[in-house]
């Protein structure tokens, strides 16, 4: 059953819904969100084996790109905003 919050669905228990903002907004689950939806899946052995190498590729390179985006943002913030 999904969860409510006060703008709209959430996401990380629906990978429906996941699929369709990624498709959208080109947002990536946090990755404790996809583990969370890969363990509510019934799957056989080969297709989880499968799943969890994807995922700890998955894992690693989230870790990688939030790293990247955290010296942008610091870049940003330590810099003067435009006048608008």
């Amino acid at each position: 059953m999904p969860r409510f919050s006060a703008g709209g669905l959430m996401y990380h228990y629906d990978a429906s819904i996941a699929l369709e903002e990624l498709q959208e907004d080109a947002l990536l689950p946090h990755p404790v969100k996809l583990r969370d939806m890969i363990l509510r899946t019934q799957l056989g052995p080969e297709e989880a084996k499968t799943l969890n190498h994807e995922f700890q590729d998955y894992l690693t390179r989230f870790g990688e790109l939030q790293g990247v985006a955290r010296g942008i943002l610091e870049k940003i913030a330590a810099g003067r905003r435009k006048a608008l």
